[in-house]
């Protein structure tokens, strides 16, 4: 038989317990809890994330974090497309829980994103006119033959090609992945630097007009590892989602989702861990 003290002490027990909870749990799972639908941001990055001619998210990052969310039993959702320099503002100011736009893991950015372990690991490439008539193959080639580089705001490369010496004045930064390839077709720009996935579509797709670099020809430290971005916030859903990417990433089921972007197994992030990849990249 409870008595009226041993009802107190239970529900004070349980209002305890519900107060730490508040504490522990962020706002993506409050929202989660509340019915509401998880929010993510991407920018418009062909093989990385983009939306197809519906609307829906596409892209090789969209598929993993959509499978991984799938996974927890997640699947109520809304998207938001914006320009990439738009993504880590917007998860900051609490326009969405979870950006998925190809973001590279780089210790710039963990300053102001909780990112998830590693989903893939690439490199970057060049954007040039065909036959390389300038022979732009690195940064050293740009920095040397002074040429007009162009890549899009908030880009790795813009770190990259200044570590490399590139002057401020070599370098344009435009929206997206768009307006570089038409600033290196008006002859604006002599290489249009980005993701060696996002450079090679484009060649692909020129009829003969633009050919990809290849990445091998810049410094190895440019390999870079593929994150999904969280608030710090929400380390409580982070660490959730990490157990459920564990058991993801590497699949079979993985690796025919991600096919039909031109990733395979040489793709797949290997050991390396986030907390390295903030601390070395």
């Amino acid at each position: 038989m409870k008595t009226k003290m041993g009802t107190a002490i239970l529900a004070a027990g349980i209002s305890l317990f519900a107060g730490a909870y508040s504490v522990t749990a962020g706002p993506l799972s409050d929202r989660i809890t509340a019915g509401q639908p998880i929010r993510i941001g991407f920018s418009n990055v062909p093989i990385y994330a983009f939306p197809d001619d519906k609307g829906q998210p596409k892209g090789f990052v969209n598929d993993v974090a959509l499978g991984i969310l799938k996974d927890m039993g997640l699947t109520n959702f809304e998207t938001t497309v914006t320009d990439w320099g738009g993504l880590i503002p917007g998860l900051q100011a609490n326009r969405y829980d979870i950006i998925t736009g190809g973001m590279y893991i780089l210790g710039s950015r963990c300053k102001n994103v909780a990112f998830s372990e590693p989903i893939a690991k690439t490199g970057d490439a060049f954007l040039v006119p065909a036959g390389n008539p300038k022979g732009i193959h690195n940064y050293k080639d740009i920095l040397q033959k002074n040429a007009a580089f162009v890549t899009y705001s908030g880009a790795n490369l813009i770190e990259a090609a200044k570590k490399e010496g590139v002057s401020d004045d070599q370098i344009t930064q435009v929206p997206g992945p768009s307006e570089v390839l038409a600033a290196v077709k008006s002859g604006r720009a002599d290489a249009g630097g980005m993701t060696y996935f996002e450079v090679k579509a484009m060649a692909d797709g020129s009829n003969g007009e633009f050919e990809a670099t290849n990445p091998a020809d810049l410094p190895d430290w440019t390999q870079n590892w593929v994150g999904i971005g969280f608030r710090t916030e929400d380390a409580d859903f982070l660490a959730k989602f990490n157990e459920a990417l564990k058991k993801y990433v590497g699949t079979p089921r993985m690796i025919e989702a991600v096919k039909p972007y031109g990733l395979s197994e040489v793709n797949l992030p290997g050991p390396t861990t986030t907390q390295w990849a903030c601390s070395n990249r």
